[in-house]
C-alpha cells in the first residue's frame, strides 16, 4: 500500500476476528519492528508475543476490555533503560525508542491487513507478573494483533496550523 494511504487507513481496532495470523505475515511485522530506528542503534527493547487462547483470564487482568483478548495474539514491547542511549542532560530514550518500534509494528500490521490498538492504559504490575519481567525492564505498550471485525470511524485530528510552528514556539 502507498504510505500515505496506509497511514490514513490505519485505525485503532476494537473488535477482532479469531482467525489465525500466518507465520509469514507475523515475521514481516516483526522484521519491520526490528528495522525501526533507535537512538544510537541501541535497540534496548524486546517484543513479547502471546497467544490469547487459553490465557484470556490473566490477559483480562492486564487490560480489562473484552476486545483486547479477541485477537489471536497480543504483542507487548518492553524497554531496558540501562541499555538505552541517554542525552547529555540525562534524558533516557528507552521509552522513545520503544514507541518508534511499536509504531513501525502497527503500521506494518496495517499493511498486512491486520488490526492493532496501542494500549498504554495497562497494569504494569500485572505485566511484570504475567511475563516474568525483571526489575530492570519497563513494560511500555501492548497491542492486540488480528483481523479487524469492526470498521474505522472518521479520524479527528487538529489542523497543521495548530500543530506546527516555524523558527520558534508560537
Amino acid at each position: 500500500m502507498e504510505f500515505f494511504d496506509l497511514i490514513k487507513a490505519r485505525y485503532s481496532v476494537r473488535a477482532y476476528r479469531p482467525d489465525p495470523i500466518s507465520e509469514e505475515k507475523l515475521q514481516r511485522i516483526l522484521e519491520a519492528a526490528r528495522l525501526a530506528p533507535t537512538a544510537a542503534n541501541r535497540q534496548a527493547f524486546k517484543l513479547i508475543i502471546t497467544k490469547t487462547k487459553g490465557r484470556e483470564e490473566e490477559l483480562r487482568r492486564l487490560y480489562h476490555r473484552e476486545w483486547f483478548i479477541q485477537a489471536p495474539l497480543i504483542i507487548g514491547i518492553v524497554a531496558t533503560p540501562e541499555l538505552a542511549w541517554k542525552r547529555r542532560d540525562g534524558k533516557n530514550y528507552a521509552d522513545v525508542d520503544a514507541a518508534i518500534v511499536m509504531d513501525h509494528l502497527i503500521l506494518a500490521a496495517a499493511n498486512e491487513g491486520l488490526g492493532t490498538c496501542w494500549i498504554g492504559a495497562f497494569d504494569p504490575a500485572v505485566a511484570r507478573e504475567i511475563f516474568a519481567l525483571p526489575e530492570n525492564v519497563e513494560p511500555v505498550a501492548f497491542t492486540p494483533l488480528g483481523y479487524p471485525a469492526d470498521s474505522p470511524q472518521p479520524k479527528k485530528r487538529k489542523s497543521l496550523s495548530e500543530l506546527v510552528c516555524y523558527d520558534r514556539w508560537a
